[in-house]
């Protein structure tokens, strides 16, 4: 990804927070600069489950590695059991980066890259600047859209 006048590189690995990739976690974060640890904010086991996937990642990698916590599908306005407020106070206390998200919606998807990017060692100009929130809207042309359903494919991508 371009962030202001750099080519920034980032490689990522999806574990889906599932136990049966345990095993596998120390060998993904070894040698990773970043652990963005996401949880679910409709489902509260999810959001608790996260101090142990921090620890994890701390554990192996100590204080040399940025941790960002994401409350993902904030679309679920409805069925939403986890508040921001509960995600900030959480990553403070934890000493971690934080923001909202939306995978579906495309709701600070950029954003949390670009907090990332700029997050990075060698980056630190980049992250002193103020970062706005912004609704990254990535919904399909209808074109798109018509095709995808031909396709079958449940990406938007």
């Amino acid at each position: 990804m371009y962030l202001e006048d750099r080519t920034v590189r980032l490689q990522l690995w999806d574990t889906a927070g599932q136990e049966r990739f345990r095993s596998l976690i120390p060998s993904y974060i070894r040698d990773s600069s970043v652990a963005v640890v996401v949880y679910d904010v409709s489902n509260r086991q999810s959001f608790l489950n996260t101090s142990k996937w921090i620890d994890e990642v701390r554990t192996e990698r100590g204080g040399d590695v940025i941790i960002v916590l994401v409350g993902n599908k904030t679309d679920l306005v409805d069925k939403r059991q986890v508040s921001t407020e509960e995600g900030e106070s959480k990553a403070k206390e934890l000493n971690v980066m934080f923001i909202e998200t939306s995978a579906k919606a495309g709701f600070n998807i950029k954003p949390l890259f670009r907090k990332i990017a700029a997050a990075l060692p060698g980056m630190e100009t980049l992250s002193a600047k103020s970062e706005d929130m912004v609704d990254v809207n990535l919904k399909p042309t209808s074109s798109q859209s018509n095709s995808q359903q031909q396709a079958g494919s449940g990406c938007a991508c």
